[in-house]
C-alpha cells in the first residue's frame, strides 16, 4: 500500500494533546496533529499472522487523551455511510468509517451504555468502556429506505482493546456508531480523504 504524510502545515486536520477526563472540546489542530493520505486504507486486516505495519501507521504513537471532541460542519449535501471497518496496529486499533459524499460533522463521546437512535432500545453489548460516535448530517441507506451499511447491528472486533463495532442508529439525519471496548483508553479522530472517511484510534 502506497501513503504518503502530508505536512501538518499543509492540511489541519483534529487531534488532541494528552489529558484524562469527559469535557467536551471543539476541536483544534495541535502540535501532534497528523494527516495521513492513502490509496489503501490501513485499517484492512492483512492475511498475514504479524503483518508489518505501513509507514504512516507505524509513524503514529497511540493516542493519549480521553476527551471528547466535537465537530460541527456544513455539508450541502447528506454523506451516506457505507461501512465500517476495523484493524489492530502497534499499540492501538483502529476503526474506520466509510464516506461517500462530503466529511460531515462529528462527536466523539463517552457513554454509559449503547442505545439505538429512534427505539431508545439497549443493545445487548458488554464491555468496560463504551465510545460513540455521532455523525451528523449523514446517512446510511438510499432514498428508497435500503440500507447502505450491511450487516450488525454488531461487529465482533475482538482487537486489542475493541471489542465490538455496532450500528447503533440512522435516525432523522443522525448516524451513531458504539465502539465497544475492554477498557476505558485514550483516542483521537483523524479525517481522511480519497475516499473520505473518519478513523477512530483507540490505545490498547
Amino acid at each position: 500500500m502506497n501513503r504518503t504524510l502530508v505536512p501538518l502545515a499543509l492540511v489541519p486536520v483534529l487531534l488532541f494533546a494528552a489529558g484524562c477526563g469527559s469535557a467536551t472540546q471543539t476541536a483544534t489542530p495541535s502540535p501532534e496533529a497528523t494527516v495521513i493520505t492513502e490509496t489503501a486504507d490501513p485499517a484492512e486486516p492483512s492475511s498475514t499472522p504479524t503483518p508489518t505495519p505501513s509507514a504512516a501507521t507505524a509513524a503514529l504513537l497511540p493516542p493519549t487523551s480521553t476527551k471528547e471532541i466535537e465537530v460541527d460542519r456544513a455539508v450541502s449535501t447528506q454523506p451516506i455511510v457505507t461501512g465500517a471497518r476495523f484493524a489492530e496496529h502497534q499499540g492501538f486499533d483502529r476503526v474506520v468509517i466509510d464516506l461517500k459524499g462530503e466529511l460531515p460533522g462529528y462527536r466523539a463521546r463517552w457513554v454509559s451504555e449503547l442505545v439505538q437512535d429512534g427505539s431508545g432500545d439497549k443493545l445487548d453489548v458488554k464491555g468496560g468502556a463504551y465510545l460513540q460516535l455521532t455523525i451528523t448530517p449523514a446517512v446510511a441507506h438510499t432514498e428508497a429506505g435500503q440500507s447502505t451499511w450491511k450487516g450488525g447491528p454488531i461487529f465482533q472486533a475482538q482487537l486489542g482493546n475493541v471489542q465490538n463495532v455496532v450500528k447503533v442508529g440512522d435516525f432523522e439525519g443522525v448516524v451513531s456508531v458504539g465502539v465497544v471496548l475492554d477498557r476505558k483508553a485514550p483516542f483521537r479522530v483523524l479525517e481522511q480523504k480519497s475516499p473520505n472517511r473518519l478513523v477512530v484510534d483507540i490505545s490498547h
